[in-house]
This record gives C-alpha cells, sequence and structure tokens, in this order.
C-alpha cells in the first residue's frame, strides 16, 4: 500500500503541471475547494460516516448535459483509501480502492436505485451517488487518474452484484448521501468494507469524463480510457499521501 500511496503522491505532481483542460475549468469554484475531511466510525450504529466540507455549498454545482454518453461530464468528490480492493467485493486487484460521490445527468449507472424517487430507476444520474471504484495510473488524461477496466470475456473478473454492468471495476452500493450547507457526507455499514476501521484516506475533488470511442464502443487501450480525471481541483492534504485516519 506504500507503493499506492508514493504513485498518488507522483501523480499529484504531475497534474500541477499538466495542460489545462478547458471545459474542467467551468466547474472550478468554492463548491470543490475543500476544507477539511474526516471519516468517522459509530461502533453503536455499526456504521462510517465519511465527510467532506468545502468552502462553498457542497453539491450544489452539478455537471451540464452534453446529451451523449461519449464527452459526458462527471464531477466528484472523492475518499482515496488504503483498504484492499476484496474488501469491497472486488476480489484481489490491484488499484487504488477510492469512494466516489458523483453526479452526471447524461447517464445512469445505478440501476438497482431510485434517488429522485420518482419510480423511473433510469434517469436519475445528475442525483449525487455512491461509486466504489479501482484508480490506475493512466497518462492520457490530464489528472493522471482512470477506473480501471477489464476485458469482458475475463473469467477471473470478480465484482460484486450491485456493479452496473460495465467494464470498469466499479460498484453501485447504494450508500445514502447527505448534502447540507458546505457538509457532502455517505454513510457506509462496516459489513461492506469487511469490518475494517482503521484504514488511511485522503479527500479530492475533481472533473472526469466518458469515453466511449469510436461508434459508441469502447474496445481495446483507445486513445482514453473509459472514464478518466481530466482535472483535479482540490486535495485535502495538498499531496495526496492519504494521511488521514479514522476516528473511533
Amino acid at each position: 500500500m506504500k507503493k499506492s500511496i508514493f504513485i498518488l503522491c507522483i501523480i499529484f505532481v504531475n497534474c500541477t503541471i499538466s495542460k489545462a483542460c478547458d471545459k474542467c475549468g467551468t466547474y472550478n469554484n468554492s463548491d470543490f475547494k475543500i476544507k477539511s475531511a474526516s471519516i468517522t466510525h459509530k461502533a453503536d450504529l455499526g456504521i462510517t460516516v465519511w465527510d467532506i466540507k468545502v468552502e462553498g455549498t457542497a453539491g450544489n454545482t452539478t455537471p451540464k448535459p452534453v446529451g451523449q454518453l461519449n464527452g459526458a461530464p462527471v464531477l466528484a468528490y472523492v475518499f482515496p483509501t488504503t483498504l484492499k480492493s476484496s474488501d469491497i467485493g472486488f476480489g484481489q486487484v490491484e488499484g487504488i480502492v477510492a469512494l466516489g460521490l458523483t453526479s452526471h445527468p447524461d447517464f445512469e449507472d445505478t440501476p438497482l436505485w431510485d434517488e429522485n424517487l420518482d419510480g423511473n430507476y433510469l434517469n436519475d444520474g445528475l442525483v449525487w451517488h455512491a461509486h466504489w471504484v479501482l484508480l490506475v495510473e493512466d497518462k492520457r488524461v490530464g489528472g493522471g487518474l482512470s477506473v480501471k477496466e477489464f476485458a469482458k470475456e475475463d473469467p477471473n473478473v470478480v465484482l460484486p452484484p450491485t456493479n452496473p454492468g460495465m467494464t470498469m471495476y466499479m460498484d453501485s452500493p447504494g450508500f445514502n448521501i447527505a448534502t447540507k450547507g458546505n457538509s457532502i457526507k455517505v454513510i457506509v455499514p462496516n459489513f461492506r468494507i469487511n469490518n475494517k476501521t482503521n484504514f488511511k484516506f485522503d479527500a479530492v475533488t475533481c472533473y472526469m469524463e466518458v469515453n466511449t470511442g469510436t461508434g459508441g464502443s469502447h474496445d481495446g487501450e483507445g486513445t482514453k480510457p473509459m472514464l478518466g480525471v481530466y482535472k483535479v481541483y482540490n486535495v485535502a492534504s495538498g499531496n495526496l499521501s492519504l494521511p488521514y485516519s479514522v476516528k473511533n
């Protein structure tokens, strides 16, 4: 895990000198300027509460739709952690386990959940919702990271049953998210993280984007990742060193 943290630090240095992303700057405001981040274990309830506080209004800024999946913008508040991939149901896979709180109006990736409570399970990508992802280094994008992909026919891939069916290490766990004032919180039951409550973490705000490739498919490496980080807005620690501990 020390190796993973080292990689994150190198990526952060590279990100600070990467060329600008014009679309990314549209959303770079106080709603994504992190003031503090915490994860608190509430043993009596068997949960952890993950919280990011910002200078502005948490969750107030959401992406403007582009009307298609290819090039669709994703805004995110992300907790990179030292949890293992097996702790969240991905099996033994290399990558940085992160919990992302995301909003994206152009597509739906939580088919089991109806976040806006209108009876339609396929129209609420704009509502802030949680994803587990495995992040890996990716020099094809300005932010230096992408969600780890896999071949559809690979029999060794292990995913939780709540995954959205994409060929990425992504899960849609349905965790409850609450935004109030400058705070965005997500509640994670202990049993959904293998009862681990002594891990390290950091907090990041960023702009991500979908790339489906020519003709709407995404086969092979491609010129861009299926879901990449194009711009890191802010990092709680300042250097992506994952220095924070869970409060027990």
